[in-house]
């Protein structure tokens, strides 16, 4: 599964994408925050807050609660403002 990370979470985490192999428990989104921020200092850091953080599977934006079966790409953002 590849995992892209744009913005603060990039810069926190230290690398702007990575192809991860997820554990089988992981099947949400929620699920997959709480992994990652288990993988180290860095992602501890960047995802402390998970709420915060946007999603999208396969470039759709969807809530923490949406199941991964069948995505290819999940990309993290924090929340964006516009004008």
């Amino acid at each position: 599964m590849k995992l892209i990370y744009f913005a603060w979470v990039r810069e926190r985490i230290g690398k702007a994408q990575e192809e991860v192999d997820l554990p089988a428990h992981v099947e949400t989104v929620s699920d997959l925050l709480k992994w990652l921020k288990h993988r180290g200092e860095e992602y501890e850091n960047a995802l402390q807050h998970p709420e915060a953080i946007r999603v999208a599977i396969n470039q759709e934006h969807v809530d923490h609660g949406e199941r991964l079966a069948g995505a290819h790409e999940i990309a993290l953002f924090p929340p964006m403002t516009g004008g």
